[in-house]
């Protein structure tokens, strides 16, 4: 009888872990995709003129990019399908190596547009190329909320 019990409280508490595992994994993208969302903002603002161009700031957006394509592959295990208020579209887990694929090419992309912003003009044209990869990414890999 107390094996039993031991063996589904273990159960029940493999379960729970799980659960935990998953919420965090998606509390950790959404995070990371705030931060995208912040860094876009503040480089739109400064694409716009809404904002002083600052080249110190605009490589801070390239880099919050940089950052967020490098750590986002890994927050996708297939325990994190669901739950946790997830906006990733099942289509992630079909297709994975072009999922992560954009995401290289988001981290180079970003790479390269640090390099290539000396001005605002420059900026302007790294950041609207940049940004191309979002949209593709959400067009295709994200369920719309709405």
């Amino acid at each position: 009888m107390k094996v039993g019990v031991l063996l589904a409280s273990a159960a029940v508490l493999a379960g729970v872990t799980a659960a935990i595992a998953q919420a965090d994994v998606i509390g950790q993208r959404k995070s990371v995709m705030k931060g995208v969302g912040a860094a876009t903002r503040t480089g739109t603002q400064m694409a716009r003129g809404d904002a002083p161009f600052d080249l110190a700031k605009a490589k801070e957006v390239f880099s919050v990019y940089e950052d967020a394509a490098r750590k986002m592959p890994g927050l996708f295990p297939e325990t994190s399908k669901a739950g946790g208020d997830t906006s990733a579209a099942p289509r992630i887990w079909q297709d994975l190596p072009t999922f992560k694929a954009g995401f290289a090419k988001l981290e180079a992309d970003a790479k390269h547009a640090s390099g290539a912003a000396k001005d605002l003009p420059t900026f302007r044209v790294a950041f609207g190329d940049l940004t191309k990869n979002c949209g593709a990414c959400h067009e295709n890999f994200r369920v719309s909320k709405n």
